[in-house]
């Protein structure tokens, strides 16, 4: 068999697979809820909520969770979730990623809350997955809304 054939036929069979490939059902995934948490000494918390539905008859482990939470054009929190689990089979999971947001940066922040005490937020989250075959596979998630700062009960409660 000449190289140019081979050539052909490697082609065909890669263009073949990467067709299978798109055509399979994958875990999809929707931040169903952002809201304020709580407050330690470093920083402020807030919990994302996430869901993720995973359409395979096994279990999924989750490689790794990063997120990127902007504020007033600039990112003001980032991370990684530690260990994640896995989705479970044929279900939906629920994925909770606390997002830290150090008390320095919320008070230079000050000048864009307004009179109810709230920021303008974008939560950005890769959730990045191992599927059988395929291998690495990256679900990427956004959501803007507002979000309430903590006021000063909140902080001795």
């Amino acid at each position: 068999m000449s190289n140019s054939k081979m050539s052909q036929l490697l082609d065909k069979a890669k263009n073949f697979i990467a067709e299978k490939v798109a055509d399979m059902p994958k875990p999809e995934a929707s931040i169903t809820d952002v809201d304020f948490k709580g407050v330690s000494r470093e920083s402020v918390e807030y919990l994302a909520k996430i869901d993720v539905s995973n359409p395979y008859s096994t279990s999924i482990p989750i490689c790794e969770i990063k997120y990127s939470f902007k504020s007033a054009a600039r990112e003001i929190a980032s991370g990684t979730v530690p260990d994640p689990g896995s989705l479970k089979a044929s279900d939906t999971t629920l994925l909770n990623v606390l997002v830290k947001v150090p008390h320095s940066i919320l008070i230079s922040l000050a000048k864009d809350i307004g009179a109810d005490w709230d920021i303008d937020y974008q939560l950005d989250i890769s959730l990045i997955i191992d599927l059988p075959v395929i291998g690495n596979f990256t679900i990427p998630l956004c959501q803007k809304g507002e979000i309430k700062l903590p006021t000063i009960s909140d902080m001795f409660a």
